[in-house]
């Protein structure tokens, strides 16, 4: 009758354990169902707010082309966005916008390596030889960036890279032999590495078609590789030539430092502009980048969306 007893009750206390396990299971499982639902909504909500913040880019974007036919670093589009607050003071969802607009016509086009068959141009792999040269790169990867987009399978000599090279690494891939749309696709030339790609970014851009530059607003070293025999001390006084209020007379300022040919393709105005949004609700953050081309008529179109990269 003891034994008996002694069973029943560690029966007992065995289904209430598994009750009560069962119960912080399900507990669990439903707060985590919760919180990703939670998370997918604040989401959400930050991807509306970044678009809002795109839609107001574009308004000032389209006022600036009505307001002036120059593009420089003194004009309003070209300050970061100011931090705005989400949710007012009664709410309990609190969170943040804030972001900033590039010129992306103020750094190299990588899509100029080749002309519209698809051929490598010259011109434009040696400015972007003497580009890696001023930022302390591999001129090399000149040459594979141009084998990665031109049309053809042919490897490049003396420092292409063709389908060969990639089919031989694991995992294999080939070469895209067509134009880029993100920079971020250049991770994938053979033998770059992360420091590389840190430090080539913020110089270069994927532009749909053949860009002229814009040097109002063109990075130093971009303003380097116009031109062999343009020095570091030229790009300095060039910047402070230009100060924030853009060059006077790009004719006169450049006519001695460039030849006729690059002198043709410079521009004091761009079409592509780079919106970088950063919203954070509650605990949940999202950086959102959009890809925009103003029109001849001012009308500013968004042509490529990402989240989280370049």
């Amino acid at each position: 009758m003891i034994r008996q007893r002694g069973v029943a009750l560690i029966t007992a206390i065995l289904i209430m354990a598994l009750i009560t396990t069962l119960t912080f299971g399900l507990e669990w499982d439903n707060s985590l169902d919760l919180r990703r639902t939670y998370v997918s909504m604040y989401r959400e909500e930050g991807i509306q707010a970044a678009i809002g913040a795109e839609s107001w880019v574009r308004i000032i974007l389209q006022q600036d082309a009505d307001d002036s036919e120059t593009d420089h670093l003194g004009e309003i589009w070209a300050s970061e966005l100011p931090v705005l607050p989400l949710g007012g003071p009664g709410d309990s969802l609190q969170g943040e916008i804030y972001g900033q607009i590039e010129d992306l016509q103020g750094r190299f086009n990588i899509n100029n390596l080749v002309d519209q068959q698809g051929e490598v141009d010259q011109a434009s792999l040696e400015q972007f030889q003497r580009l890696l040269i001023a930022l302390g790169i591999d001129v090399r990867f000149a040459g594979i960036a141009a084998d990665w987009i031109d049309a053809n399978r042919d490897a490049g000599f003396p420092d292409g890279a063709e389908d060969s090279i990639y089919t031989g690494i694991l995992p294999p891939y080939r070469t895209a032999n067509q134009i880029l749309s993100s920079t971020s696709e250049l991770a994938a030339l053979e033998g770059i590495d992360k420091a590389t790609m840190d430090a080539l970014l913020p110089h270069i851009a994927a532009l749909p078609g053949r860009t002229a530059i814009n040097v109002n607003t063109a990075t130093g070293p971009v303003l380097q590789s116009l031109d062999e025999n343009m020095s570091v001390a030229d790009v300095e006084g060039l910047l402070s030539e230009r100060e924030q209020s853009g060059f006077a007379d790009i004719g006169n300022t450049f006519s001695s430092l460039v030849t006729l040919d690059v002198l043709n393709q410079l521009e004091e105005s761009s079409s592509f502009f780079q919106l970088k949004v950063i919203v954070r609700v509650d605990t949940v953050r999202i950086t959102y980048f959009s890809l925009l081309e103003r029109g001849l008529q001012g009308d500013v179109t968004p042509i490529l969306r990402s989240l989280g990269t370049t």
